[in-house]
């Protein structure tokens, strides 16, 4: 879905994921942004401003162009263990992205939770003008990748909650 507002594009992203683990750890899961960053694809590091607010920065390719971003990351809200929401911001080459994902979790099966994803992204400057089809397709890509690490990760027979000595 795409709508014009101004010289911003508003773009709509929206998906569900069936995951082979308990709510319980994929909440915890979730709640682990180290562990949720590096199944970002093009990852290179995190850095915590505060609680809930990181600066993350990733290599990114938008049709031909590679280029390093620094995202701005922020959880405003989390209601254990059903849902959150994450806001993203960005400024690179003359555009700006904001993203906010709404993610809710529900229970299929003891070790079956369903993730239902809605993601509202406002793009200005020149990615708005020139690149809406290609964010479209290379965010369709980017968070199928997401979704295979991260079920990798949670549907593993050694997977297990994170832990704080994990972070040193």
């Amino acid at each position: 879905m795409r709508k014009t507002k101004g010289k911003k594009r508003m773009m709509e992203f929206s998906g569900t994921e069936i995951i082979s683990a308990s709510i319980e750890d994929v909440w915890t899961y979730l709640m682990d942004v180290h562990k949720v960053a590096a199944c970002d694809p093009g990852f290179q590091s995190l850095k915590e401003i505060e609680p809930e607010h990181w600066e993350i920065l990733i290599s990114a390719r938008i049709g031909p162009m590679r280029t390093k971003i620094s995202l701005d990351v922020t959880r405003p809200e989390k209601h254990k263990p059903d849902h959150m929401v994450v806001k993203v911001h960005t400024k690179t080459h003359g555009s700006t992205i904001e993203v906010v994902t709404d993610i809710h979790l529900i229970t299929l099966e003891a070790k079956k939770t369903r993730m239902d994803w809605n993601a509202k992204a406002v793009v200005g400057g020149m990615l708005a003008r020139v690149g809406t089809h290609i964010m479209n397709s290379t965010t369709e890509k980017l968070a199928a990748q997401f979704f295979t690490c991260l079920k990798e990760h949670l549907q593993s027979p050694d997977a297990s909650p994170p832990t704080q000595a994990e972070h040193g």
